[in-house]
């Protein structure tokens, strides 16, 4: 750094010139300017004083400029080099000189500043641009916080279900979450994107989280376990029995699970546990032997060891998984996938897990089953059908399913994607979450298979978010607009596009340190790097999802039928979206999917937004609520199996994430839940029974779809309804978790 005395040298008096031309002039004598001016008063700048907004003043100093600059830069993660700073300096200092006034207005280096940032990095620019009114818009953001905040104080939220915001630390994630939604809102989407939010054309989920962490994962419990970890600056060694495994796993779901959003899920949790439960086997059994047994009783001793172990164990999940909070505030949407482990204990794990959820949790006098984890049934026909080697397994799926509507069945030697993977690999895709599946990702090709050897990586794999669609008013639109309405789809289509690309890059800045136990224990695929790596090279295996609802309004609103009566434009655009997103895929080489949306506070938003701008249409938006992704109106009256049929045409257009279900106007009929959930695996669905079923809290009494007691007259009842992919509570203390649109659309059910 040379000294300042040498700076007075350079600066010539100059003529006052309008600020255009002072820019223009600086610029070009910019390069004549080779002192580092960081920290220095040049002796003609001392004594200038920049007028403040509020009319306040102060001595320039270029300090401040370095601050603002690199702030600005960090916000869109670019660090700006040292002979880049000092570029900038000289050219601001230049600047302010040729002003040649004692007193210069703030407004006057903002404008110095960006022309300068321009010159270097135009994005940049455009973040100093956009934070140097932060103080006004932070007005409005925190205006909107506090107005929100209020709300889930005094009223309470109901837009997930899974959080109960009666809670103390519910509400305060709740407002924390808002005021992270706002901030994303305002330094992530670009003014098109913020413009298509706010009329409704697209839907950004999870507005609050998305900027930090990931979303849903088929996360690696087994590879975590193995050999040991580190977990809150503790060293766990791997389990040498089934209850201690029990109680880690508890632990590691927990802690993991809170470190993002989204479907948590443990797939083919029978198999991670078997090994625990032959460790304990071998020690009670070799004990019991010491003891004098012979190895016969010995070995029925150790048995019934292992059994009572996995009841508790199963038991202790339901109560944790149920009543302990995350620390984002809700109850961590957990999900366990099992059923193909043939080996004694694998069995042993599925048929327990099986029967503590079949009989409940609660005083003995009423028990009533819990919500989590979600339990997915891997049915392969091979194992489970009759005469098969798993066949009671199955049996015992079924017999829970009918009283806890639990577990959900996915095909995996049907037909379409998630069994032709595993026809051809032997290779489980278990959903994440309700329903969102990942795309192939190849141990050594990537995106593509290297050669015919090479085979797909699921397990440890995890989706960085989902943006939906909102069809019906795109193509209100473009009718509204007189243009095609590809034409305006292709843009909504390429605004999410743009999103997702900013999502891998701006989260690949990461540091593994956000969730130790996915990036730097093996819970992600990859994911063995230190607290201080960059996440960035696990996402490429990472899929973001184009989510779609409403299909069936985008039918009605058409041509006035609905997918029951015609669905050939649906399925053109879904064909459509298809093509354009397996470009998209091709062209950036990112995991892009086609997500069926499960709408729960959307369902109700998109009808007031459509409203707002085209009013109430007949079929379109005179519920108060839109069909979930590519289901049938849930008022159609059509048989289960007409409702297979039916969305079967759209199973293969969402293999991102996708789910059927229909509603069994049968109590509790053994016989028909069997029926249909073996039609829907010949078919390759991923199958949900909805039952719709009731409690009384008062005398235990259970039946389906009850409001009020006929055994003792209470209306002090819980009831559980399928939300969409999952089971919620539309009723329990005598309220809902669930807002009004959604009681509204469980209301009117008929086929769903």
């Amino acid at each position: 750094m040379q000294n300042a005395s040498n700076c007075d040298e350079k600066v010539v008096p100059f003529k006052p010139l309008a600020l255009g031309e002072t820019v223009k002039f600086a610029r070009e004598k910019s390069l004549e300017f080779k002192n580092d001016f960081i920290g220095v008063d040049c002796a003609v700048l001392t004594n200038v004083l920049i007028v403040k907004k509020d009319g306040t003043k102060e001595k320039y100093n270029i300090d401040k400029v370095v601050c603002a600059i690199r702030k600005s830069a960090a916000r869109v993660l670019i660090e700006f080099s040292n002979s880049q700073i000092e570029e900038i300096c000289n050219y601001v200092n230049s600047s302010v000189s040729l002003i040649n006034k004692p007193e210069v207005g703030i407004a006057q280096i903002h404008n110095i500043v960006e022309n300068a940032l321009d010159s270097i990095n135009p994005k940049v620019a455009q973040s100093y641009r956009n934070y140097r009114n932060y103080k006004t818009d932070f007005v409005h953001v925190l205006d909107k916080v506090f107005q929100e905040s209020q709300k889930i104080m005094y009223i309470g939220d109901k837009e997930n279900s899974n959080a109960d915001s009666a809670l103390v630390s519910t509400k305060r994630s709740l407002i924390f979450n808002q005021l992270n939604k706002e901030l994303y809102k305002k330094f992530f989407l670009t003014v098109d994107d913020l413009q298509a939010v706010r009329d409704g054309y697209i839907y950004i989920h999870d507005m609050s989280a998305r900027r930090d962490t990931m979303n849903c994962c088929l996360f690696d419990v087994s590879n975590v376990l193995k050999g040991g970890f580190e977990m809150g600056n503790l060293w766990y060694n791997e389990p040498k029995s089934l209850d201690v495994a029990f109680d880690v796993i508890g632990d590691i779901i927990m802690a993991a699970a809170s470190q993002q959003y989204g479907g948590f899920t443990v797939p083919e949790v029978d198999k991670i546990l078997s090994p625990y439960a032959q460790k304990t086997y071998d020690l009670k059994f070799d004990r019991y032997v010491c003891m004098g047994l012979s190895f016969e009783k010995a070995a029925q001793e150790a048995l019934n060891d292992v059994k009572k172990d996995f009841e508790q164990g199963f038991q202790g999940w339901e109560y944790k998984f149920n009543s302990v909070a995350s620390s984002r505030g809700d109850y961590p949407f957990i999900t366990m996938t099992f059923g193909l482990g043939k080996g004694k204990f694998e069995k042993l794990a599925s048929l327990i897990m099986l029967k503590t959820r079949e009989n409940g949790q609660g005083k003995h006098s009423c028990k009533k089953p819990v919500l989590f984890p979600k339990l997915v049934f891997l049915f392969d026909k091979n194992l489970h059908t009759k005469g098969a080697e798993l066949h009671d397994l199955y049996l015992a799926g079924i017999e829970c399913c009918k009283k806890a509507m639990y577990p959900d069945w996915l095909s995996l030697t049907g037909d379409g994607y998630v069994a032709s993977i595993y026809k051809k690999y032997k290779k489980v895709i278990s959903p994440m979450g309700c329903r969102a599946f990942l795309s192939p990702w190849f141990e050594r090709g990537g995106m593509n298979p290297a050669d015919e050897n090479d085979t797909p990586i699921f397990v440890g794999r995890f989706n960085v978010g989902a943006i939906s669609l909102h069809l019906p008013m795109i193509l209100a639109k473009s009718r509204l607009e007189s243009k095609d309405f590809y034409e305006v789809l292709d843009y909504y289509l390429e605004l999410i596009r743009k999103i997702h690309i900013r999502t891998y890059d701006y989260l690949g800045e990461m540091r593994a340190s956000i969730n130790p136990l996915a990036f730097c224990e093996g819970g992600f695929y990859g994911g063995n790097l230190k607290p201080s790596d960059k996440i960035k090279p696990l996402l490429k295996a990472a899929t973001a999802s184009f989510g779609i609802t409403a299909l069936n309004e985008l039918q009605v609103l058409y041509n006035g039928k609905t997918l029951v009566e015609d669905s050939a434009f649906a399925l053109e655009v879904m064909e459509y979206i298809n093509k354009k997103v397996l470009q998209f895929k091709e062209q950036d080489g990112h995991l892009y999917a086609i997500y069926g949306t499960p709408a729960e506070n959307l369902c109700g938003l998109q009808v007031e937004q459509f409203r707002k701008k085209y009013g109430i249409i007949d079929k379109v938006s005179d519920k108060g609520y839109v069909s979930n992704s590519f289901h049938c109106h849930v008022s159609e009256k059509l048989t289960p199996i007409e409702k297979q049929d039916i969305e079967n045409k759209f199973w293969n257009l969402f293999n991102g994430g996708k789910i059927q279900y229909v509603k069994y106007p049968v109590s509790y009929n053994t016989k028909a839940i069997d029926t249909l959930v073996s039609r829907a695996m010949e078919m390759g669905f991923y199958e949900g029974v909805n039952l719709s079923l009731a409690y009384c809290d008062e005398c235990g009494h259970k039946e389906l779809s009850m409001d009020v007691c006929p055994k003792c007259g209470s209306s002090n009842l819980t009831k559980i309804d399928r939300m969409n992919g999952y089971l919620s509570y539309s009723r329990v203390n005598g309220d809902t978790r669930l807002n009004n649109a959604k009681m509204e659309e469980i209301q009117d059910r008929v086929s769903m």
